[in-house]
């Protein structure tokens, strides 16, 4: 019987990669009004290239990008940059259709615990949470800050398991990458569920459940009550 469902955030609970992708196309597109002398498609793959090197959470990548193709840091050029990203993020910080009903619904089962384990660094997770209302759905939240290490590493969810005082097979595990999410999990016993709506990477590794959608959730916490 599931006990608790532990969810990853970004491409999990809300399109983190559709916020970073539009931000990043507002940025440049005033970076090039404030002097930087690059066709926009070229500055938006080379800028992508950057961040599927590095990271996602690269809070430098416009340092990056401006030292590869200036080899120098364009101080008007950073800032114009860095305020626009600023300006739009929030406007596509959205929880993916569905999500916070599903919440609500679990939410409504007083013996099941909602947590989040996520890679992101605390301040951004919780922003994240905050900014689209999902914060007061969690019992626990797990940030990179928190274990130090990321994902399929299993720090993470070993200190889950201990803050939960229950058995691995008693958690639900939900995240959008095989690699990452769904093999980390299963590596301690964890119950997985992909999160195929949210999912952009090739499948690898086999989930014990897919979700199509957020709402596929309650009737797999359906199916297992029926089980046990």
């Amino acid at each position: 019987m599931i006990k608790a469902i532990l969810f990853d955030l970004d491409n999990t609970l809300t399109d983190t990669r559709l916020i970073k992708i539009n931000c990043i196309k507002h940025s440049l597109k005033e970076m090039i009004k404030s002097g930087l002398e690059m066709e926009f498609d070229d500055a938006f793959n080379s800028l992508m290239k950057i961040y599927k090197k590095s990271d996602y959470e690269n809070d430098l990548i416009f340092q990056d990008f401006l030292l590869k193709e200036l080899g120098c840091i364009d101080y008007k050029i950073l800032s114009a940059g860095i305020v626009e990203y600023r300006k739009i993020r929030y406007k596509y910080v959205k929880a993916y259709p569905g999500i916070k009903e599903t919440l609500g619904a679990l939410r409504k089962n007083e013996d099941l615990i909602l947590g989040i384990l996520t890679d992101s660094p605390k301040i951004k997770a919780w922003i994240r949470l905050t900014s689209i209302n999902l914060v007061d759905f969690f019992d626990l939240i797990i940030t990179y800050d928190d274990i130090k290490s990321k994902k399929p590493d299993i720090k993470g969810f070993k200190k889950a398991i201990q803050i939960l005082k229950i058995k691995p097979e008693e958690i639900l595990f939900v995240g959008d990458i095989p690699e990452k999410d769904i093999k980390g999990a299963k590596s301690v016993g964890m119950k997985t569920a992909l999160a195929k709506y949210g999912q952009f990477l090739p499948d690898s590794i086999i989930p014990d459940y897919i979700l199509n959608c957020p709402k596929d959730l309650i009737r797999i916490i359906r199916k297992e009550k029926k089980v046990n």
